[in-house]
């Protein structure tokens, strides 16, 4: 039997919705349309076919239909409703390696976020993308926009195709130690004992990883926070010094000559124009 098509929303930038759908709810574009679509699975099931079969996403998964896939999705038929939040959009130019998805079939793409922290992450900022979208803002499209970007980098913590997800967890939990804790004075004992590791493993690990060891990965993290505190700040060097957990100034000027190749003043007099201290 002929089946009748959905009609096709009209994209300019993005259009999104949150539905609680019944059972017998069914979508059908032979050819798709020209954006892309992404949908958040939030509770229920949900059913996309492709040429071969079907894939069914769970509360939890996450499925993006490229541009001109076969659109052919709606209630499992194993139940009684499906809640969702979507999004069509056409992807700014940089989005590229954050649709790297992995493909279920052709054109059709999936993302588990079995993270409890992670998924409310993203249902937070989904919802908060389908408010702004259908807000009254005189920029709603581009408010919008910036929090679909913001969806698609959470999802890449989850994406096995991204470097973020290939972190071990543990090594992962040291580095946002570090980076949220970057004025204190920190030991490797300390951050295996935050990662549950030995210190030898961590040691390892981390460097396998990472391609420098913890404390090296640190200290780049201060020295990188010290540059953006010059360039945007007129605060005495000394005060940015232990800001960023160098007690010392002059070792502080040392090492911040050897990372960027320029003294703290001299690249705060190269970085700044005159107007951009906050």
């Amino acid at each position: 039997m002929e089946r009748i098509e959905t009609p096709i929303p009209v994209v300019i930038q993005i259009v999104t919705g949150h539905f609680l759908q019944g059972k017998g709810y069914t979508n059908w574009r032979e050819h798709g349309t020209a954006d892309w679509l992404l949908i958040l699975t939030l509770s229920g099931k949900g059913r996309f076919g492709y040429q071969d079969g079907e894939y069914t996403a769970q509360a939890g998964d996450i499925t993006l239909l490229k541009p001109h896939t076969l659109h052919d999705y709606g209630v499992d038929t194993s139940l009684q409703q499906w809640e969702l939040i979507w999004a069509h959009f056409h992807p700014r130019p940089h989005w590229h390696t954050l649709l790297d998805w992995t493909e279920v079939a052709p054109g059709l793409l999936s993302l588990s976020l079995q993270s409890p922290a992670l998924l409310r992450q993203v249902e937070s900022v989904f919802a908060k993308t389908d408010a702004l979208a259908r807000g009254a803002m005189r920029r709603k499209e581009e408010f919008a926009m910036n929090a679909l970007e913001e969806v698609l980098l959470w999802c890449d913590a989850a994406n096995p195709r991204s470097e973020q997800a290939r972190l071990d967890g543990r090594v992962q939990e040291a580095m946002n130690y570090m980076c949220q804790h970057i004025a204190e004075d920190m030991s490797l004992e300390h951050l295996a004992d935050i990662s549950n590791l030995s210190v030898s493993r961590l040691a390892h690990l981390f460097r396998q990883q990472v391609g420098v060891t913890p404390l090296q990965f640190l200290e780049q993290q201060r020295l990188d926070r010290a540059a953006q505190l010059l360039e945007v700040t007129s605060r005495p060097i000394q005060s940015i010094a232990g800001e960023v957990g160098f007690d010392n100034p002059f070792y502080f000027s040392l090492r911040f000559k050897r990372h960027v190749g320029y003294c703290p003043r001299d690249y705060r007099r190269l970085r700044q124009d005159g107007d951009r201290s906050i």
